[in-house]
């Protein structure tokens, strides 16, 4: 067997130095990118959410309101819950001020571990607080060739008709990077095979976008599942807000007097 020169060993002994190096750096990369949080800004457009020819109502509130979400994430578990700012609760007075509406983002949290597949939901809805628990539903996504760059990630397109409630059909429209870790996205845009960084429902009536992405390590709590609140089926929730809307003449937001 011929032995290498100490030249040629010292080459071998520097070329494997550094390939540990590399995989110890990638490796480290790798578990920082594991955790961390993703704030979405969700924009609503009011006025698309009104019964048809309501121009009164209409007249009375904003087009838009704007709110912040985050989506926390470690391991096979993330939670998106809302991100309350001072901003967050709006009044708006009627003509001559006799009326105010106030309208508050949803006091929601959205728990799912990718290893169950389960999706946990505690949302409060009319002074009431409920807690969703079902298996997450692989949505009918069709892949489009159209592209586009978020936060620096090279985002792919997907696109479906939402007819879980055949009165009120959603187009959706994400953008995902398989640059990051797959099953991650806001609320329950969980089942595309990469992290969700936009979604689009209905051309604009609801657009949530990614703002920033921060890779840390969590605070205890960031993470937790939630367990208060009234259990049933999603199926007995999408009644109750059914019937809300039809009580409310079609509205799906919360108006307060």
């Amino acid at each position: 067997m011929k032995m290498l020169n100490p030249k040629n060993m010292k080459r071998l002994l520097l070329i494997a130095g550094i390939l540990v190096s590399v995989a110890a750096a990638r490796s480290v990369w790798a578990q920082a990118k594991d955790q961390g949080v993703i704030t979405y800004e969700v924009k609503m457009n009011l006025h698309r959410t009104l019964p048809a020819g309501n121009e009164q109502m209409k007249a009375m509130i904003p087009e838009y309101r704007t709110s912040k979400i985050q989506v926390f994430f470690a391991g096979p578990t993330s939670i998106t819950k809302a991100l309350i700012e001072e901003e967050e609760d709006q009044d708006i007075n009627a003509t001559g001020g006799a009326t105010t509406f106030r309208f508050s983002p949803p006091n929601i949290e959205i728990y799912f571990d990718q290893a169950t597949q389960v999706v946990t939901t505690a949302q409060e809805f009319i002074g009431k607080q409920y807690l969703i628990e079902d298996t997450l539903k692989t949505d009918p996504w069709k892949f489009g060739a159209e592209t586009k760059t978020i936060l620096g990630y090279e985002c792919r397109q997907a696109y479906y008709t939402d007819e879980t409630n055949p009165d009120r059909k959603r187009e959706i429209t994400a953008w995902f990077t398989d640059q990051l870790r797959p099953n991650l996205g806001p609320e329950r845009f969980l089942s595309l095979p990469g992290t969700v960084l936009a979604v689009d429902v209905n051309n604009g009536e609801r657009v949530l976008v990614a703002r920033d992405i921060k890779f840390k390590e969590l605070k205890k709590g960031d993470l937790k599942k939630p367990v208060t609140g009234n259990k049933i089926t999603r199926k007995e929730f999408q009644a109750i807000m059914d019937e809300f809307r039809k009580q409310n003449g079609g509205r799906g937001m919360v108006i307060r007097n």
